[in-house]
């Protein structure tokens, strides 16, 4: 009996398709609109999700207590003397200045991160999973070199042995000699960051020898971050502890706001989709009207003609989806996202385009279907119940 059941709709899925192409214009125009939704609201998930865990994978090694100083609102240099301040609190480990910054390249359009290394450690969060790929990193106290990123090699043409000039605070050019090439798991990390030795770097800013950037701190015990960072505040007002957590909870909420931006942007494409969806399916034609009533005429029950439109819409939608979802994934994943990326990347656009890790969340894949494919089928249906239930002799009258 199952198999006669089997047999029974896929002849009507053959009737459904053979009809289908009996109107291959009107249906050669939906499945356009509704693939370009599609590969909207694809790209627009794929490149969210995509970057998010980028960011991520860069806040994996990240410290478990960062803190700043805050000055009339704005990032400020600290003093050194509020480590000394912090490393006396109970439950308080190592306190490593770190030194690092931003630099605009007015030659190339690009914006790089620059970092100074001290004593042959990496100090930056995720620095831990930095891998060379060629060459050595910077040893102590070696001036003049530096190591760069994947990006950075790449616009400007920098191999082992060349040289990354970068103008300095007081408008001179500094020149370093590139001594290695590395990459870590995610490519936001590696593709504008530069290694210089922290002396160097101290240099190249106008730096004074008793500030640093930020404090990074050791927290014996995880559970008490909040509570050193109370104390912290009690001893240091200007001070701004910022725990792991709070850093991660950051880049989601950040994330998640720019993908919401741009769904909202794109509101008014997905909104015009849907009256055009329902419209092409509600408003049956007179052949699709003079079609059900034949076929009730020679003995097609209501459940097979249901059977039969839900075939046509579900065969529509799919095509449709899985064409817009495979455009929007070569969008994201090898074409960079050029229409989205900007919006989501921020000041970032002005560094070269970035090669995103392929990565497909199944829940993802679910919602979109569940948001495109199931109304069209719900709004294909349900006209096609009216025009069944009705008697044959009158709807081919109506026609």
């Amino acid at each position: 009996m199952a198999s006669g059941r089997l047999g029974k709709h896929l002849k009507i899925l053959e009737f459904a398709l053979s009809s289908m192409l009996r109107r291959r214009m009107k249906n050669a125009g939906l499945v356009i609109v509704f693939g370009a939704v599609v590969f909207l609201l694809s790209s627009i998930v794929f490149l969210t999700s995509a970057l998010r865990a980028e960011a991520l994978a860069v806040l994996e090694g990240a410290p478990q207590l960062l803190v700043q100083r805050a000055m009339a609102g704005r990032h400020a240099l600290i003093p050194l003397r509020y480590g000394e301040t912090i490393a006396r609190l109970p439950g308080v480990g190592a306190v490593t200045p770190r030194y690092w910054g931003y630099y605009y390249d007015i030659y190339t359009g690009a914006n790089y991160t620059l970092l100074g290394i001290g004593d042959a450690r990496l100090q930056a969060p995720g620095a831990t999973a930095l891998r060379l790929v060629e060459g050595a990193f910077i040893a102590p106290r070696q001036r003049g070199v530096c190591v760069i990123g994947a990006g950075v090699a790449r616009i400007r043409g920098a191999r082992i042995g060349g040289i990354v000039s970068l103008r300095d605070a007081r408008g001179w050019m500094q020149e370093y000699e590139v001594i290695g090439l590395f990459e870590s798991p995610s490519r936001l990390l590696t593709n504008d960051l530069i290694l210089l030795a922290e002396a160097d770097l101290k240099a190249l800013f106008g730096m004074p020898d008793d500030g640093a950037t930020d404090l990074m701190i050791e927290v014996y015990n995880p559970r008490e971050v909040a509570n050193i960072s109370r104390k912290i505040l009690e001893r240091l007002p200007d001070a701004r502890p910022i725990g792991h957590a709070e850093i991660l909870r950051t880049y989601e909420t950040l994330f998640n706001w720019r993908g919401g931006l741009l769904l909202a942007m794109f509101l008014g494409a997905v909104a015009a989709f849907m009256i055009l969806a329902w419209d092409k399916a509600t408003g049956l034609s007179a052949d699709e009207r003079r079609e059900i009533g034949i076929l009730k005429a020679i003995g097609w029950e209501t459940a097979d003609i249901l059977a039969l439109k839900f075939w046509e819409g579900a065969a529509l939608a799919l095509v449709a989806f899985l064409a817009g979802v495979t455009a929007g994934y070569a969008h994201v994943f090898y074409f960079g996202a050029e229409l989205l990326a900007p919006i989501l990347k921020g000041w970032s656009v002005l560094f070269p385009a970035i090669d995103l890790e392929p990565r497909i969340e199944p829940y993802t894949l679910t919602v979109l279907f569940l948001f495109t494919i199931v109304p069209y089928i719900v709004a294909t249906i349900v006209p096609s119940w009216q025009a069944a239930i009705t008697d044959p002799d009158r709807v081919m009258r109506s026609v």
